[in-house]
């Protein structure tokens, strides 16, 4: 029998307009938005090749991050919080 999955990281979330630019509309689950993030990342090639944990924002992530050109990772993660609710 398949342990009980996390409900909380399961729970459809809103999704912010700045955030629905990289991973279209919500409610989507956060496991599903990240799913996403990292496609988008992918497709427009924007990790840093020296250093595959920093994500090189294009314009719709830095409306996501805050601004910021560069962050890694783990600090993505959080920021992406902001725009979920």
């Amino acid at each position: 029998m398949p342990g009980k999955a996390n409900s909380a990281f399961m729970k459809p979330l809103k999704v912010s307009d700045e955030l629905a630019e990289v991973v279209g509309k919500g409610p989507m689950p956060r496991s599903e938005v990240v799913k996403k993030l990292w496609v988008y990342i992918k497709k427009n090639d924007l990790q840093d090749p020296k250093n595959k944990r920093n994500i090189i924002a294009d314009a719709n992530l830095k409306a996501v991050f805050g601004g910021k050109g560069v962050v890694n990772m783990f600090e993505m993660t959080k920021l992406v919080s902001n725009h979920l609710s």
